[in-house]
């Protein structure tokens, strides 16, 4: 026996707010700004105009339905007919169905094991979360940023044409065309305008764009020397420049974790009062919906756990680690390695003597994680670009003094069967004691 195929087309509502898609995403791999780890979508059938919330636990999606539905009523004046859904516990609690019921909205839920019946909703989430992934890839922006990804998504796909309606669903919601000309590049560079400044003091700050406010006009930006996200109308976007120079990163990891690793929580819901005394109410357990017994495929399966993480958003030059989130670790894990230098007696500063070329030096930043995926410590570290040296100028031979793991096995089997007990421990300065047979001359950092 086999699943029955879905049609892909479908009776469609005729009017805005006539069927509403909506669905829970979470919890994310990576905890959003301001602790937000879910995000509730509701797209309207007939406009596919969307909104997108972001919530910090998952029982909070009731109260963004209830937002949700005071607000668009209130804009177009008309009131929500069907409310479509999988079977997730927030929506078949009894407390939400009630609500329904009092409001006159009709629930529909998706059959167990098919999620077709609910696509509308599963693609928006699929596709908000992919442009999440390659808004970021093209920043220098951590991926605690995917909350202002998100949102600016959902803004620009209310925006742009699809081949599911006839014209934008900005227009066919609001009965207005969009206008396109102030959308910029999610992460570019801007020059934004200081309030007050001193007299010799700079009139603006670099920031980074990262959104569309939604209660005022202008832009948000994050001002990586303040650590926050302000809103303003005075910038200057440095987008031609930016695109040209900057090199994506290889791959974001942010997705939906498996709800194998999350507890399951079953609740028996509140009984409903139907107005009609025959009408039998049968209980119905909530359960999490059936589309996520395994790991969400639809969202790019990436398999890493939280504990696996890697580092994608460690800064790869200077001027990255400066516009980091976390610039004032960078500078303190920078001034750490330069002392350490100055106290080992690493270099000394002479004049470039002639006909000799120097080589150049970069910063490796890295941020080192503990068992539960938290950064523990921040690593800066001023290393030569040895790969411009020419063998038989600059040096001989090569070899890393590197323990081979063949070795550290046999000295922990000798340990384990002598009884002994083996101290682990890390010198930060290890490479800095080593002698140099050749001199090496360097460009100062």
């Amino acid at each position: 026996m086999t699943k029955r195929t879905f049609s892909a087309k479908g009776a469609r509502a005729t009017e805005c707010l006539g069927l509403i898609y909506t669905d829970v995403c979470g919890p994310m791999s990576i905890q959003a700004r301001g602790g937000y780890e879910y995000f509730i979508t509701f797209t309207d059938d007939y406009s596919r105009f969307g909104y997108v919330y972001l919530m910090r636990h998952k029982s909070n999606a009731f109260d963004m339905i209830k937002a949700f539905k005071y607000e668009v009523e209130n804009q177009l004046e008309k009131q929500i007919k069907i409310l479509r859904s999988d079977r997730g516990g927030e929506y078949l609690s009894g407390e939400f169905q009630q609500y329904l019921i009092d409001n006159g909205i009709v629930s529909q839920f998706s059959a167990l094991g098919t999620p077709q019946q609910n696509g509308v909703a599963e693609r928006r989430n699929r596709i908000l979360l992919e442009m999440v992934r390659s808004m970021l890839s093209y920043s220098t922006l951590p991926i605690s940023f995917w909350g202002y990804a998100l949102q600016t998504a959902i803004y620009i796909l209310n925006d742009i044409p699809s081949k599911f309606v006839p014209k934008t669903p900005h227009e066919l919601w609001t009965g207005r065309k969009p206008s396109l000309q102030h959308l910029r590049i999610f992460g570019c560079p801007t020059h934004v305008l200081k309030g007050k400044t001193e007299k010799m003091e700079s009139r603006s700050e670099t920031c980074i764009f990262v959104g569309y406010p939604k209660e005022t006009k202008g832009y948000y930006f994050y001002s990586p020397s303040d650590l926050k996200v302000f809103v303003s109308t005075n910038a200057k976007f440095l987008e031609k420049d930016y695109m040209n120079d900057f090199v994506p990163r290889s791959r974001i990891v942010l997705n939906e974790m498996s709800r194998d690793t999350i507890p399951r929580e079953v609740t028996q819901p509140n009984p409903i009062v139907s107005s009609d005394p025959t009408q039998d109410q049968q209980p119905t357990i909530p359960r999490r919906s059936g589309r996520v017994r395994t790991q969400p495929e639809r969202y790019i399966g990436l398999g890493e756990s939280l504990e696996n993480l890697p580092d994608d958003d460690d800064p790869y030059t200077y001027k990255e680690a400066m516009a980091d989130v976390d610039s004032r670790h960078w500078q303190k894990a920078m001034q750490s390695e330069i002392e350490s230098m100055f106290d080992n007696k690493v270099w000394s500063l002479v004049d470039l003597p002639k006909r000799i070329k120097p080589i150049g030096c970069k910063w490796v930043y890295k941020r080192k994680r503990g068992m539960d995926g938290k950064v523990e410590t921040f690593k800066a570290r001023l290393v030569a670009n040895g790969y411009t040296q020419k063998e038989g100028i600059d040096y001989e031979e090569t070899f890393s003094p590197v323990a081979m793991l063949k070795s550290i096995r046999i000295l922990l089997s000798i340990a384990a069967s002598l009884d002994l007990e083996i101290w682990q421990m890390d010198v930060k300065t290890a490479f800095l004691n080593g002698s140099l047979d050749e001199s090496i001359y360097m460009m100062q950092p």
